[in-house]
């Protein structure tokens, strides 16, 4: 999902978007199994850049059978929320606002 669907702009050139944060906020949640269950359909390096601008520091790697680091994972997909900043596209600057944890992907009519 963090893609750029920017007319001229190819999956390549625009995967990942950056994540530049304004203000941010953590809710505490229990730590279970799903984070297990979840990993296959995370991309992990996306993740970790993500997570790195959020401030929660992950693995290079990740086994799957380190709790520390599962619970690091947890952490960053579960208990830390953007509330307000933006997305950005590598490759055109395009900058997709992001207001009450509500990221806006719509297209201006010249970018579709």
């Amino acid at each position: 999902m963090l893609v750029s669907n920017v007319k001229g702009v190819e999956e390549c050139d625009g995967y990942p978007l950056q994540l530049e944060i304004e203000e941010m906020r953590t809710e505490e949640t229990e730590f279970n199994a799903f984070v297990h269950r979840m990993l296959p359909k995370v991309r992990y390096d996306a993740l970790r850049i993500a997570a790195a601008a959020a401030g929660c520091d992950l693995p290079e790697a990740l086994d799957a059978t380190d709790e520390d680091a599962l619970r690091r994972v947890h952490t960053a997909l579960c208990d830390v929320h953007v509330v307000k900043g933006a997305l950005v596209c590598p490759k055109s600057g395009r900058r997709f606002p992001i207001n009450n944890g509500i990221p806006n992907m719509l297209l201006h009519e010249d970018e579709v």
